[in-house]
C-alpha cells in the first residue's frame, strides 16, 4: 500500500505589516460582507503529492503549455480544461481529481468530509503557467471567500515566497500547495534572497513553471474554524489593520506602495 502524502504546515500569521498600520484585513466586494473583514488566514500548507509519475507530469505539462503564452518575468496565463481532457493526459491515473481532493483534504481548511473536496476540486481545475511572478495578491470577486491551490507540474529552481508572512518554500514538481492568495505573493529564484528578480527568469531551461490550479470555496462557518472570522470593519479599523484589497505591491521585494493613500482604507465606502 502507498504512504500517504507527506503533508506540511507552515506558519504564516506573524505579519510584517509597515507602519502606521498594525495588521492586515481582508475586506470584500461582494455584497455579502460589504460592511464586514476577516484577517488573513495564518498558514501555508504543502503537501508533496506522488500519484503524478514521470510520464502523467510530462504529459499534462504539454498539454498546458500548449494551451498558454508566456514571454517576459511575470507574464501569468490561465487556460481552461476538462476533467475529460486530464484524464486522457494522464490515462495511467486512474483517479486524478479524487487523487487531488485526497491530497487536498489532508490539510483539513473544508473539514473532514471527502466529498467536499472532490465537489470543491470537479468544479473547475485550470492550467496556470508564469515566466516568475512578481509579488501581487488575489482578492477581486469572491477570492475573499477562497483559498487557492496549485499543483506543481513543471518548476525547476524556482521557490514560492508571501514576504510579508516570512515564507519561503521551494518547490518540486508533486507539490500541492493551498495558501490564502490575500496575502502577496510571488515565485522567486532561491539565490535572490526573496525577492522577484526579472533577470533571473530572462532564459534558461526553467525559465518557465507551469501548474494545475483552483480554488476552495470557504462558508462563513470555516472561516471561523480556522481562526480567520468575519467581523465588523470597525473591529479592523480599531486593530489599525491595512485593507489587502485595494494595497498595492513593488513587484520586486513586495513592499507595500502609497501607504499614505490609504491610511483610512478601512473607513472608505
Amino acid at each position: 500500500m502507498a504512504s500517504p502524502p507527506a503533508h506540511r504546515i507552515i506558519a504564516a500569521h506573524e505579519h510584517r505589516v509597515p507602519k502606521p498600520f498594525r495588521a492586515f484585513a481582508v475586506r470584500s466586494d461582494e455584497r455579502l460582507h460589504a460592511d464586514e473583514a476577516r484577517a488573513p488566514y495564518g498558514r501555508v500548507h504543502v503537501v508533496h503529492t506522488t500519484f503524478l509519475d514521470a510520464e502523467a507530469l510530462a504529459r499534462l505539462t504539454a498539454q498546458g503549455y500548449a494551451r498558454v503564452r508566456i514571454e517576459t518575468f511575470s507574464d501569468i496565463d490561465y487556460a481552461t480544461t476538462t476533467l475529460e481532457e486530464l484524464a486522457a493526459a494522464a490515462p495511467r491515473v486512474p483517479d486524478l481529481v479524487g487523487s487531488i481532493a485526497a491530497s487536498l483534504q489532508l490539510t483539513g481548511v473544508l473539514g473532514d468530509d471527502p466529498a467536499t473536496y472532490r465537489r470543491s476540486v470537479a468544479t473547475r481545475i485550470d492550467y496556470l503557467a508564469c515566466c516568475g511572478a512578481g509579488f501581487h495578491n488575489d482578492v477581486a470577486r469572491h477570492w475573499s471567500r477562497c483559498l487557492f491551490w496549485v499543483l506543481a507540474l513543471d518548476v525547476g529552481d524556482v521557490e514560492f515566497v508571501m514576504p510579508h508572512a516570512g515564507v519561503r518554500i521551494g518547490l518540486a514538481p508533486g507539490d500541492l500547495v493551498v495558501f490564502d492568495q490575500t496575502m502577496a505573493h510571488g515565485l522567486c529564484r532561491p539565490a535572490d534572497g526573496g525577492q522577484a528578480v526579472t533577470a533571473s527568469f530572462d532564459g534558461g531551461e526553467q525559465r518557465r513553471q507551469l501548474f494545475l490550479t483552483g480554488e476552495l470555496l470557504l462558508s462563513d462557518a470555516q472561516w471561523a474554524a480556522l481562526g480567520a472570522p468575519w467581523r465588523p470593519l470597525a473591529e479592523h479599523a480599531d486593530r489599525g489593520a491595512l485593507d489587502l484589497r485595494v494595497a498595492e505591491f513593488d513587484e520586486r521585494t513586495g513592499a507595500v506602495k502609497r501607504l499614505s493613500a490609504l491610511r483610512e482604507c478601512m473607513k472608505q465606502a
